[in-house]
């Protein structure tokens, strides 16, 4: 028989380096004898710091170990072993066996220790101590059930950083002076806990909080248990606010509801209104004044053509030649256009032109500057500029040339070569077509001058409906 000495709490190096001796010797469980605290005459097996070779486990087993050890079983080490054993034996998957006894044992202990330490990150109660070094210094007792103390310990030095304070329980201490946490001995309770400014608070909280509709003392006994009420403030309301729970919730039914008053916001429209743009000038400026969504764009590419333009024609956003020179529709998709326009017989100069994003974005390559085309969330963010713009043109139809046009003016995704036609806008009678650029990455010749008399047509069919 061996005995294996582990320190009194949960001593987790203590068991590794127990494991790591016994596994390399094969011992097994049964040979094995675990006792908790100082050796004694009889104790003939007490383990080296350095005995025996890692033991790989699964990463679940390593976890089932780490909480466990912090049991107050006293069976707890011998359990874990018989664990490691079967483990390393061949039953890698144990612990997927819930209807084994063993594993089934500790998970009973394992949910006891992580309610242990969720009570006592819920539970614990700082109260403030007169410091002699003059500065605030805070100090709580907790009577946990298992040997929680070090596992709880990264959660309060994370929770409280910066103040000073002691945790005192049964099972050991801590202290944290804002830099360095130090782990103590087991305490006794302290005489000076009174309550005082923090106590006050916890318990003005409660109350504030506190619904007599939905009190139920048995859940609440529950989930807080008895045993932690005399260190926590807020409980010494708990009895009254339970007897006066019917008589507020009576009340509560018997008060006549209050309608909300209606506030109308007559200042606040108008003043938004009056920082709106008057006239499609000033909304010019304010555009030429934003900066790009998207970084990279030399200007900002306004619209152009006369205001009550019979038709306005909406593309996608700004080229490279459009963001050089500042004007809509100049680069090899714009000369297209131009001539699909004389073709139908439509004076581009009658037209209002512009685009649903006024500025280019693109990606490096080299010394070319590549289009890209700009995102659902680029284009609502453009949207509120376009529409005002319409509202300044007041045009009788508004074309969209491609999806992202289309996607502006109607608020939607729009499947252009399905939906090509009359469509109607918000606020707006339109009409969707394809976007010159789609013409110019067609691959052969009939196949262009085909799409490309289909452009033609759509421009007259629109020319006409305006």
């Amino acid at each position: 028989m061996h005995t294996i000495i582990v320190r009194d709490g949960a001593d987790l190096d203590g068991f590794r380096r127990a494991v790591r001796r016994l596994a390399a010797a094969r011992t097994a469980p049964e040979a094995v004898l675990w006792s908790v605290g100082a050796p004694s005459l009889f104790d003939d097996d007490v383990p080296t710091p350095d005995g025996g070779a890692p033991v790989f486990l699964p990463q679940a087993v390593g976890q089932r170990i780490e909480t466990v050890v912090c049991h107050s079983d006293p069976e707890r080490y011998a359990l874990l072993y018989w664990l490691v054993w079967r483990v390393l034996n061949g039953e890698r998957a144990l612990l997927d066996q819930h209807a084994d006894p063993l594993v089934h044992r500790l998970e009973r202990l394992d949910k006891a220790v992580r309610r242990d330490i969720h009570k006592m990150h819920a539970f614990l109660r700082f109260r403030a101590l007169p410091d002699p070094d003059g500065g605030e210094r805070y100090v709580a007792w907790f009577e946990p059930d298992h040997h929680i103390v070090e596992a709880v310990a990264p959660f309060f030095v994370e929770r409280f950083e910066s103040m000073v304070w002691t945790i005192l329980t049964p099972k050991g201490s801590l202290h944290w002076d804002r830099r360095h946490l130090m782990a103590g001995p087991p305490a006794e309770r302290p005489d000076a806990l009174a309550d005082d400014r923090f106590a006050e608070g916890w318990q003005r909280y409660y109350e504030s909080t506190f619904n007599p509709a939905r009190i139920n003392p048995t859940a609440m006994r529950a989930e807080m248990p008895r045993k932690y009420w005399a260190n926590m403030p807020e409980t010494a309301a708990i009895p009254a606010m339970v007897r006066a729970a019917p008589a507020r919730v009576q009340a509560m039914l018997e008060a006549e509801a209050a309608i909300p008053r209606r506030r109308m916001p007559e200042k606040a429209v108008a003043a938004m209104a009056r920082q709106a743009p008057d006239s499609l000038t000033e909304l010019n400026r304010l555009i030429q004044r934003s900066e790009p969504l998207v970084p990279g764009a030399t200007q900002a590419v306004l619209g152009e053509g006369p205001e009550g333009a019979a038709l306005a024609i909406v593309g996608e956003q700004p080229g490279d030649q459009e963001d050089r020179e500042g004007r809509p529709f100049v680069g090899p998709a714009g000369q297209l256009l131009t001539a699909a326009l004389e073709e139908a017989g439509i004076d581009r100069g009658s037209l209002y032109l512009t685009n649903a994003v006024k500025h280019f974005k693109f990606v490096q390559r080299g010394k070319r500057r590549i289009h890209q085309s700009p995102t659902a969330g680029e284009v609502k963010h453009y949207r509120w500029w376009l529409m005002t713009e319409l509202g300044f043109v007041r045009p009788r139809l508004v074309v969209a040339l491609g999806a992202t046009a289309a996607l502006a003016l109607s608020g939607r995704p729009v499947a252009v070569l399905r939906e090509r036609g009359p469509m109607a806008f918000d606020g707006w009678d339109g009409f969707v077509t394809v976007h010159p650029s789609y013409l110019l990455r067609l691959p052969g010749d009939e196949e262009r001058r085909r799409a490309q008399a289909e452009f033609v047509a759509d421009l007259r069919r629109a020319a006409a409906l305006a």
